[in-house]
């Protein structure tokens, strides 16, 4: 076959495999839609990394429709049933001049945006706001450094309610299920927002994919990052690395608010931090302290001691007639506060307030067929602290 009819052949099959690859990827927005490509994100930043994502998306698409179309052409026109007859020759130096120059160039392409974007995304300086995130087993803590506020971020307590074993409850009835929390973390639009990133006991990964970026929180270390919203609107995240057995329950959703809501927030915040201050201070009733602390025990530790106080055996105990339950009220308030070495455990004096640990003491002890009729006060529990 002459050169000329192999040329136009190539370049028909060429033709004909760019054409599929647009019709399936690109005209009905398959990447987008089916959720197979990344997000644009409503930052800067994620737009930058979207950007240079697609721009190394359609360079690889188009080495491929070039690679496999010179092949197909040469297996279709070059084959033994049609006469073919290989050339018998062992180098090209032009040919190898051609295919070293030609990555290289292309990698040099890819490196210039690559570059700008990584050094854009490294430049933590002159932040707005700073905020300091730190992760626990399983939550976030969020602390606005110039704004003396300070909060823990939770599972949802609907989700976490369905999630527990033996909770018949659908979870698909459940709105942003293991997707939402108590207490979500606020950001003003338009404001660069500087994070502090650590833990305080295992290495986790705070993510919101809408930011564009992932950073490790590691006990020991403070990792930074920045980001700058655009877009007033609810963005969910989720821890990214396996922390233990309730990685699956510590997501993150991020609020952006205008600059005028933003500044209402902080304003709440700040009253509710009097009440949480005038909470230690004054007496709490029976009932009072019983339905508060039905509600933390729920949230935080049901999922171990389950909902009916039963326990699972051999690595969490049974609250019903539990010997630390029904025992020194000292020894208890040492135990959920500091935790409890060899076992499972953990530490609540940094992640509960004095009323909610005093609630949840309060409830464990007269609940699950327990009966001491004690009632400890949050001020018990604040003197223990200073202690």
């Amino acid at each position: 076959m002459k050169k000329e009819n192999t040329l136009l052949v190539g370049l028909a099959m060429t033709a004909a495999i760019t054409v599929v690859t647009y019709a399936i990827l690109v005209a009905p927005g398959f990447l987008t839609d089916s959720g197979m490509n990344m997000t644009e994100g409503v930052t800067n930043s994620s737009k930058a990394v979207y950007d240079l994502h697609m721009i190394i998306l359609w360079i690889c698409i188009v080495i491929g429709i070039l690679v496999f179309a010179a092949m197909f052409t040469s297996i279709f026109l070059h084959r033994k049933s049609r006469g073919a007859v290989a050339a018998k020759f062992t180098h090209s130096t032009k040919a190898e001049i051609i295919w070293t120059t030609i990555p290289i160039l292309i990698l040099v392409v890819m490196a210039v945006p690559s570059t700008i974007t990584l050094i854009e995304l490294e430049d933590n300086s002159n932040p707005d706001i700073i905020i300091k995130i730190t992760g626990y087993q399983w939550k976030w803590k969020y602390d606005y450094i110039d704004e003396d506020i300070s909060f823990y971020s939770s599972l949802k307590a609907d989700s976490n309610a369905a999630r527990l074993t033996g909770a018949n409850i659908d979870p698909t009835t459940v709105d942003n299920y293991l997707l939402d929390v108590d207490n979500r973390i606020v950001i003003p639009i338009g404001k660069k927002i500087g994070f502090l990133i650590t833990a305080d006991d295992v290495i986790h990964s705070w993510w919101v994919p809408a930011l564009g970026w992932k950073q490790d929180a590691v006990p020991g270390f403070i990792n930074q990052a920045w980001t700058r919203v655009n877009e007033v609107g609810v963005y969910r995240g989720q821890c990214a690395e396996l922390c233990g057995r309730g990685h699956g329950f510590m997501p993150i959703v991020l609020e952006a608010k205008s600059e005028e809501d933003y500044a209402a927030w902080l304003v709440e915040q700040k009253s509710a931090l009097t009440v949480t201050q005038a909470e230690t201070q004054r007496i709490w009733s029976k009932t009072e302290l019983m339905a508060k602390g039905e509600a933390v025990y729920e949230q935080q530790c049901a999922g171990c001691h389950q909902t009916d106080g039963q326990g699972l055996a051999p690595a969490f105990p049974a609250m019903a007639g539990n010997p630390v339950t029904n025992g020194s009220i000292s020894k208890h308030i040492d135990i959920v506060m500091n935790g409890s070495e060899g076992t499972a455990m953990q530490a609540f004096s940094k992640t509960l307030t004095d009323a909610e640990i005093a609630a949840a003491l309060t409830y464990t002890r007269n609940a699950f067929g327990n009966q001491t009729g004690d009632l400890i006060q949050p001020a018990t529990i604040a003197k223990h602290n200073n202690g």
